[in-house]
């Protein structure tokens, strides 16, 4: 079964294109390391919440949109080898690749797949 890796982060709006092309870089990166699919989001409907919501989680500032990402690999085990590959690869480096973002305020996590209509 899939496993799929999720990811919320909070990016400068006025760097949407440095983002993206951040994105499409690392994309090439996790496909060759086994990744199926990788999809990146820009917030376009991310109300804020009272209690919970994205805003909140990622400590959106004024200025931000959220991001909303997911990388789909065959299995939890194509995942954790592939990763590691992805994170040695200096392609991904801060120095070549830097994220055009806080990275402190990422939420990332693995998901096990259980329904997918």
């Amino acid at each position: 079964m899939d496993y799929v890796d999720g990811f919320v982060a909070a990016v400068p709006s006025a760097r949407r294109e440095a983002y993206r092309q951040h994105a499409e870089a690392a994309a090439a990166v996790f496909r060759e390391h086994g990744a199926l699919r990788v999809v990146e989001c820009w917030g376009d409907d991310v109300p804020e919440g009272r209690l919970t919501s994205f805003p909140m989680a990622v400590k959106r500032e004024a200025d931000e949109t959220v991001v909303f990402s997911w990388i789909v690999w065959p299995s939890r085990a194509a995942r954790d080898a592939g990763m590691k590959k992805v994170m040695a690869d200096p392609r991904v480096q801060p120095d070549v690749n830097p994220m055009p973002f806080d990275g402190k305020r990422l939420i990332y996590g693995g998901f096990e797949i259980i329904v997918d209509a």
